[in-house]
């Protein structure tokens, strides 16, 4: 049997059992109770009535003409009698009788006090120095009927009562782990990134520690990860200067030398350096895509700032190599503009990269803020295409690239809500690459500027 996982159902239902326990067992008790001060109110009632019974009795056989004759009292109108009696001489001859009473039900005589058979209980006593005994006998079929009532009228009300007292426990229980329930919400609402820490209001004692445990944790990863982006950002910055200065060196020491060795060295020199340039930048894109600001409090077109990207890349390549796609209305978004130029040229980059150099590059941009870059290039394996994504992961026949590429727009992606989708074939071919992403725009109406 899977154990129960829930804690509201565990307080709920070991609460719930344990007061109906309590609650039978104090039922079966006062009903043991009940049943025992019952009894004695019977023997006391047979009592009493074999007492005031014996003296009329008395005085009805002593006033007689017949002695010995034995008389049945008839019964005034029909009713069940609970007590019966018969009244005997010291020889065991019945002088009196009620109508109901059976001389077969009554032993012999045995002495004044209480007596029990297996069907009735009896109380007997005596008069005229023994002459004249009375017993009263009662069918126990009366007090097991009246012990049965009783029982059932405490039993029944528990029928109602129990799934009652579950339920208002259930309640109770439910009403005071709301704070935690809250508190799980609030945790497992927040993205992978979110590292604040979480609001643990009116949480009970018991979970305290844990949330406040949770949170330092919390506090020491934040403070670990901005310590690495800190550090990538601050080292790519850093890095600029002596790089420049190492290119330019470079530079010059090739147009200088007269040596082709030397030259060729040189230029191998400096394509490296500009190779580590580019991996500068590119974490400095990173570490902003990890840890800037990316939404604004005013709206952009996004539109303005696609074109100048591609006006900017369109300086170092063919002009009909990318083939620009915009829509007719403005596309407002709150997305930093920079965001979006990151987004975007590093997409192109990749595209322009491992893509064909025989094809143009497909990029357009939605009213609905989808973006999309499409190259001709193989279709890339499935497992090579989930992978992506990921820091440092080349794929293709290039091995000039960085690897942070895709995995930067995919950290943009995550930030903003939305997710990096990636497919080879592309979409209405059999063969090339397309990465799209949904952005965040604002509606304008159908009618606005253009």
């Amino acid at each position: 049997m899977r154990p129960l996982r829930s804690l509201q159902t565990r307080l709920g239902l070991s609460l719930g059992i344990l007061l109906t326990l309590l609650w039978l067992a104090a039922a079966s008790v006062t009903a043991v109770t009940l049943q025992r001060e019952m009894d004695e109110v019977f023997d006391s009632a047979l009592q009493e009535t074999a007492q005031r019974i014996l003296p009329l009795a008395v005085v009805d056989i002593v006033g007689r003409e017949d002695e010995g004759v034995a008389q049945r009292l008839a019964s005034a109108r029909d009713h069940e009698e609970f007590f019966t009696y018969i009244v005997r001489d010291e020889e065991g001859r019945i002088l009196l009788q009620s109508h109901a009473a059976e001389p077969t039900s009554f032993p012999p005589w045995e002495g004044p006090g209480f007596g029990q058979t297996a069907t009735h209980r009896l109380y007997s006593d005596e008069a005229l120095q023994g002459t004249i005994r009375i017993t009263v006998a009662e069918p126990l079929d009366h007090r097991r009927d009246a012990a049965r009532e009783i029982q059932m009228g405490l039993g029944l009300p528990l029928l109602i009562v129990i799934p009652l007292a579950f339920l208002f426990v259930l309640l109770a229980v439910k009403a005071s782990l709301a704070p935690l329930r809250r508190f799980r919400d609030l945790l497992e609402g927040r993205s992978a990134r979110d590292l604040s820490p979480v609001p643990a209001d009116n949480i009970p004692e018991e979970m305290a520690p844990v949330a406040t445990t949770l949170n330092g944790l919390l506090e020491r990863l934040k403070a670990a990860f901005d310590a690495e982006r800190s550090f990538a950002a601050n080292s790519a910055h850093e890095l600029r200067t002596p790089l420049a200065g190492a290119i330019a060196q470079a530079q010059r020491l090739r147009l200088e030398t007269q040596d082709q060795a030397a030259a060729a060295r040189a230029a191998e020199i400096e394509t490296t350096l500009k190779r580590l340039t580019r991996l500068s930048e590119r974490l400095m894109q990173l570490a902003r895509a990890e840890g800037g600001r990316l939404r604004l409090d005013q709206a952009e077109d996004l539109r303005i700032a696609a074109q100048i990207v591609i006006d900017d890349l369109a300086r170092s390549i063919d002009a009909d190599r990318i083939v620009l796609e915009l829509p007719d209305r403005p596309v407002m978004s709150d997305l930093d503009p920079d965001a979006f130029g990151i987004v975007l040229r590093n997409l192109i980059e990749n595209a322009l990269r491992h893509g064909s150099d025989d094809e143009p590059i497909d990029v357009s941009l939605l009213n609905d803020g989808t973006l999309t870059v499409a190259n001709e290039a193989a279709i890339i394996p499935e497992m090579t295409l989930s992978r992506l994504a990921t820091r440092f992961e080349r794929g293709g026949r290039s091995t000039e690239g960085s690897g942070l590429g895709l995995a930067i727009v995919a950290a943009i992606a995550e930030r903003i809500g939305s997710k990096l989708v990636l497919k080879s074939p592309r979409a209405g071919r059999k063969s090339g690459f397309q990465a799209s992403l949904q952005l965040p725009i604002l509606k304008t109406p159908a009618g606005g500027p253009q």
